[in-house]
């Protein structure tokens, strides 16, 4: 532990909402706790609007969170953006506007590369400011007022780099699920619980339950998955209702994924389990044969679900994105469906992990080899060195 004289004071805004809600509010909360066993004393600030539906709720609510930044007197002020955490508002965007330019401004982009506020605003128009780093169309003054913009993985600092001409940093994830103590009995409580026999494979999904995350086609994949495994079951491991999905539309959407499973003949197969504590996501995990993330956009190393995967020694089953993917896919820790949004391709590539005993040790063991690179308390590291840099300390 650092002393408290030498330890370096962060104010951290982020979105407004609870850990079982939003994946970025979840990485806040252990990034705070990793960076205080660093030596580095965090207080988070949420941007939280008031009740209310008026426009302008974003605006009071970012210039509320400046002026606690700045009554808080920080070394440095670490934005966490993404901008489904605050509900596709450009308005936290302005906070550099609001916040003292003496003090070194980071921020870390969660999500980049598709989304403008504006959204009319015509491409090159958006092209000249960016380039200017007057104005970025996802970050608003964020990305261009930072000393250090940080990204969690490759394909989001090519984007940054292509639009605005920023170097960014680049300090991975780690995984959102520890493995915890006595998970691996609870693993087999959960599979009891769950009606499942002892040697019934059981399929797991984990992380929020979003339409992008590729669930129908997952169901659509088990009629033909239980033709070769009669007592195959799908645990979806994770809460609807999130930042990116509010509640009517969640409510509507779990209403879908049931009404699809009776149309394909599987809802005895299917259980959602909702928003699971860690010490449950991480029995979840253990009860897993095969964990499958069958993402629409293709899963990288910038999801803290796959990681926990990996970590918990799970053969994982994931999607590729179009740029073929990252490390991750190199690597030979996972098994890749050649196919998004293919039920038929799912089931062929996770038919052919759940046939193959040895295919699935290989794929846990290389899985948490990998894992193991990307731990908290090196991304801790790697945060507190860039503080340092950023504030002209180098004392060790």
């Amino acid at each position: 532990m650092v002393a408290g004289s030498d330890r370096i004071r962060v104010a951290m805004p982020h979105g407004p909402a609870p850990v079982e809600r939003d994946g970025v509010s979840d990485y806040v909360a252990h990034l705070v706790r990793a960076l205080d066993d660093a030596g580095v004393t965090v207080t988070p600030v949420p941007v939280r609007p008031a009740d209310g539906r008026s426009p302008l709720r974003w605006l009071t609510a970012t210039a509320r969170a400046a002026e606690r930044v700045r009554r808080l007197g920080a070394d440095l002020v670490h934005v966490q953006f993404a901008p489904s955490a605050y509900r596709f508002s450009g308005m936290p965007g302005l906070l550099p506007l609001r916040l003292p330019r003496s003090v070194p401004l980071v921020t870390t982009v969660h999500e980049y590369g598709g989304w403008a506020v504006p959204g009319w605003l015509p491409g090159p128009l958006w092209s000249l400011l960016e380039r200017a780093r007057l104005w970025d169309r996802e970050t608003g003054r964020l990305v261009p007022a930072s000393a250090a913009v940080i990204v969690t993985n490759d394909g989001h600092a090519g984007a940054v780099r292509a639009r605005t001409g920023v170097a960014t940093a680049h300090v991975p994830l780690a995984p959102n699920v520890t493995d915890h103590a006595g998970a691996t009995t609870a693993g087999r409580l959960l599979r009891a619980q769950i009606g499942l026999p002892g040697d019934a494979p059981l399929l797991v999904f984990f992380g929020f339950v979003h339409p992008v995350k590729g669930i129908r086609h997952l169901i659509g994949a088990l009629p033909a998955l239980r033709r070769a495994h009669p007592d195959l079951r799908l645990l979806v491991a994770g809460g609807f209702t999130s930042q990116a999905l509010p509640e009517a539309e969640a409510r509507a959407f779990r209403d879908e994924l049931t009404a699809l499973t009776h149309r394909h003949g599987v809802a005895d197969a299917v259980t959602f389990t909702g928003y699971l504590t860690p010490e449950r996501a991480s029995a979840a995990l253990h009860a897993a044969d095969v964990v499958v993330l069958p993402f629409t956009a293709g899963v990288t190393l910038k999801s803290g679900a796959l990681l926990a995967a990996l970590a918990h020694g799970r053969p994982t089953v994931v999607t590729a994105p179009d740029d073929g993917g990252d490390e991750l896919h190199r690597s030979g820790a996972v098994a890749v469906v050649p196919e998004r949004r293919d039920s038929a391709a799912l089931a062929a590539t996770v038919g052919r992990v759940l046939a193959d005993p040895v295919l699935r040790r290989r794929l846990a063991e290389r899985g948490r080899t990998l894992a193991a690179g990307y731990a908290w308390p090196r991304v801790a590291a790697a945060h507190r060195d860039l503080y340092r840099r950023l504030l002209g300390r180098h004392d060790g």
